[in-house]
């Protein structure tokens, strides 16, 4: 996937410049990675990805549906990427709550699907316009049972465009529900963005049987860990399910069947692990204290480091773009660098948790935690450093 962001900086003349809201670049991108199928429900502050993809599907062919509530909207996701579309959602607070129960479908029926969880304020209605970071426990957990998962995040109109596109690929390529985090602030800014041409987006598209319909095994293991999915409609028959199921798709409870088939679940995504991960390292190298954040706080933060630099403090900055599986990698590595280590988030100290679970004693860990409704600024990041350092 490192071939997105290469292509983000060198798309010389193929570009095309717009201003465009977090959100429009969603749209944009999602239509780039090949999607052709919207399913959702009008929620703030996602409801302009809805409005886009409503526009802009029919021109290319695409369907959109405003379905009754987001339970409805993800299950038709799932029905539209089970017969070879390439399909997405996208939702906010109590959506996405509603959404958790067909995220868990998906995993256990290894469907393709990209949801857009713009956060905002809660719990419940909460702050509905009003920016958030308190998902993010919820987009790896808030599905019962073991199960493995996918969340990307962004931070720029740019990487909206660049990270819909990956979360695309990502979920195409490892059969799973892929999760895109944003917070308000960065769903409705705009910013300047170079959209490529088509022809310049490097795009994934699902492997599917090369056996004939009566040879094709629909759960098979396979090295990668990633059976190939066959469409409905092109005479490939095969059983869905949310049920634990054998390689037929047919449910099982016996214990030789369930232990391999939980076992590929996790391995498709932990053998992949270097491919998934991503994080921005900014001014770390020499860095004695760093921060660690992601979406707008991400913004705030890179502007608190270049102002701490000039204060004679040596700061950086770990933005991490892929959430789940948390970049452990990227994390052990500032800790073990920095003797300080900075969590601002909007929310009650989710990422926090998690830098401290991996930190394993090697840094002071600090928070900065804010949940009124507005966003960290840089002052107040700088704040806190200067705090962490007299």
């Amino acid at each position: 996937m490192a071939s997105i962001r290469n292509k983000e900086k060198h798309m010389g003349k193929t570009q095309r410049e717009f201003l465009l809201q977090g959100n429009e670049a969603i749209a944009e991108g999602a239509l780039a990675a090949g999607c052709r199928f919207f399913g959702g429900y009008p929620i703030t502050p996602s409801t302009e990805i809805a409005e886009d993809m409503a526009t802009k599907l029919p021109k290319v062919g695409g369907t959109f549906i405003q379905m009754e509530d987001e339970l409805a909207s993800l299950g038709a996701v799932i029905g539209a990427s089970l017969s070879g579309v390439k399909a997405m959602t996208a939702t906010s607070g109590p959506g996405f709550s509603l959404m958790q129960e067909h995220i868990g479908f998906a995993c256990e029926a290894e469907v393709p699907c990209v949801i857009v969880d713009v956060m905002r304020g809660g719990p419940s209605t909460g702050l509905p316009t009003s920016p958030a970071q308190g998902d993010v426990m919820q987009a790896r957990w808030g599905s019962h049972g073991d199960h493995p998962i996918i969340a990307v995040s962004a931070s720029s109109v740019p990487e909206c465009f660049w990270q819909t596109v990956r979360a695309f690929n990502l979920s195409e390529k490892y059969r799973v529900p892929v999760i895109l985090l944003l917070d308000e602030v960065v769903a409705h800014m705009r910013e300047k963005i170079a959209i490529p041409l088509p022809e310049d987006v490097e795009v994934f598209d699902r492997i599917k049987p090369t056996v004939p319909p009566e040879w094709y095994i629909p759960y098979a293991d396979t090295p990668s860990g990633v059976p190939p999915m066959a469409p409905f409609g092109e005479g490939y028959r095969y059983h869905v399910t949310g049920l634990i199921h054998d390689v037929r798709g047919f449910p099982t409870e016996r214990a030789d069947e369930i232990g391999p088939f939980m076992q590929r679940l996790f391995r498709k995504i932990s053998q992949n692990l270097s491919d998934i991960y991503m994080s921005d390292f900014f001014m770390t190298d020499d860095a004695d204290l760093t921060i660690v954040a992601f979406g707008s706080v991400a913004r705030s933060a890179k502007r608190a480091v270049v102002e701490a630099r000039e204060k004679g403090v040596a700061a950086g900055l770990l933005k991490l773009i892929t959430i789940w599986p948390f970049d452990r990698p990227a994390v052990e590595k500032v800790c073990r660098r920095s003797p300080f280590v900075l969590v601002p988030e909007m929310n009650m100290g989710q990422i926090a948790r998690e830098v401290k679970r991996v930190n394993n004693g090697h840094a002071t860990v600090e928070t900065l935690k804010k949940v009124d409704g507005t966003l960290i600024t840089p002052r107040e990041i700088l704040d806190k450093m200067m705090e962490m350092r007299s």
